[in-house]
C-alpha cells in the first residue's frame, strides 16, 4: 500500500499525509513539481520531527512516475468517480493517488488511473481537505487489507 501525491500545492496538507504515512509505515511518492520548497518552515512544522521516519519516493514528473516500477493498481481519489470509496474493494498493493488541492489532476492522469473513486459528500459542498481525504481512505483500505502496522488492528 502506498499513498501518492500529484503537485500538491500546500506545503502543510503535503506534511500531514507524510507524517501519516510514517504513523502506518506506508511509502510515500511525492509527484513534483510542488507548489512549495521542501525546505519550506510550514512543511517542516506540519510534519514535526516525523518526516525522517517516512519513506519517500521523489519524482521529477508524472511521466517520470508512470515508467517507476510500481506494483498494484493506480487508485485516484476524485470528486469525478462513480464509486464511493467505502463500495470498493482495495488490495495491498494499491496505489492511492491524491491531487492538487487548488485543481485535483489533469485528464491525463485521470485517465491513467485503473480506478477512480470518491468520498460521498453532502450535495452541494464540493470536497473535503486532501489530507482528511487522503487519511479516511488510507484507513479504510488498511482496515480492509489488514495491513494496520505494529498489530495496532482492532
Amino acid at each position: 500500500m502506498r499513498l501518492a501525491l500529484f503537485e500538491p500545492d500546500i506545503p502543510q496538507n503535503a506534511a500531514t499525509l507524510m507524517r501519516l504515512a510514517a504513523c502506518f509505515d506506508i511509502a510515500i511518492d511525492l509527484i513534483e513539481p510542488c507548489g512549495f520548497l521542501l525546505s519550506d518552515a510550514g512543511f517542516k512544522r506540519a510534519g514535526m520531527d516525523y518526516l525522517d521516519a517516512t519513506r519517500i519516493q521523489r519524482h521529477t514528473s508524472w511521466d517520470r512516475y508512470r515508467v517507476a516500477p510500481r506494483e498494484g493498481r493506480l487508485v485516484l481519489l476524485t470528486t469525478k468517480a462513480a464509486c464511493a470509496y467505502t463500495d470498493f474493494r482495495f488490495a495491498t498493493g494499491d496505489t492511492i493517488l491524491l491531487g492538487r488541492e487548488s485543481a485535483g489532476v489533469p485528464d491525463f492522469v485521470h485517465e491513467a488511473a485503473d480506478e477512480r473513486l470518491r468520498i460521498p459528500l453532502k450535495s452541494g459542498l464540493r470536497s473535503l481537505n486532501v489530507a482528511v481525504a487522503g487519511a479516511m481512505v488510507l484507513g479504510e483500505a488498511l482496515r480492509q487489507t489488514n495491513l494496520f502496522p505494529l498489530g495496532t488492528a482492532p
